[in-house]
């Protein structure tokens, strides 16, 4: 058995429209602005979150819980560039911008996007962008933070 290490296998891109994010299209996803490149080792954040729904009635000694409602806080930390497209997640993830979030794990991110692939489409709108304070022997970054707009697919496949 072996591991599935993350490091090359992590591929993030950003597309400006998508027509069904469950099944994506090769095509749409290779338009998109490939940025795997620009986000730091630490900068992909998509994490879910699941409220609690108390199921417990007024005769219950334990209290009993369903799932409710799902959210995403979604963040992308990303290098600044020197040069135009270098700066695209810059100059594209202004407040209020949106999109779609495209994130595939386990192949390496050279690899193109293909049909069958399984990839996880965030519908997303841009907060406002986070300069990190500069630091010594570091590269000038910055935080996008991303609201995710309605349900994600996060099991698509590629058509």
């Amino acid at each position: 058995m072996s591991d599935l290490i993350s490091d090359g296998n992590t591929k993030v891109a950003f597309a400006s429209s998508i027509a069904n994010i469950n099944s994506p299209t090769a095509a749409e996803l290779t338009a998109a602005m490939d940025w795997t490149t620009r986000l730091t080792p630490d900068g992909l954040k998509v994490d879910p979150s699941t409220a609690d729904v108390d199921t417990s009635s007024l005769a219950s000694t334990f209290t009993t819980q369903q799932p409710g409602r799902r959210s995403y806080t979604c963040e992308l930390t990303f290098k600044r560039g020197s040069t135009t497209t270098e700066d695209q997640p810059y100059t594209t993830l202004v407040y209020g911008a949106t999109g779609y979030v495209i994130v595939r794990r386990g192949v390496a991110f050279t690899t193109a996007f293909a049909s069958g692939d399984k990839v996880e489409v965030y519908p997303v709108a841009a907060g406002e962008p986070q300069n990190i304070a500069p630091a010594a022997n570091e590269v000038s970054k910055f935080m996008a933070p991303l609201k995710v707009t309605s349900d994600p697919a996060t099991r698509a496949t590629v058509a």
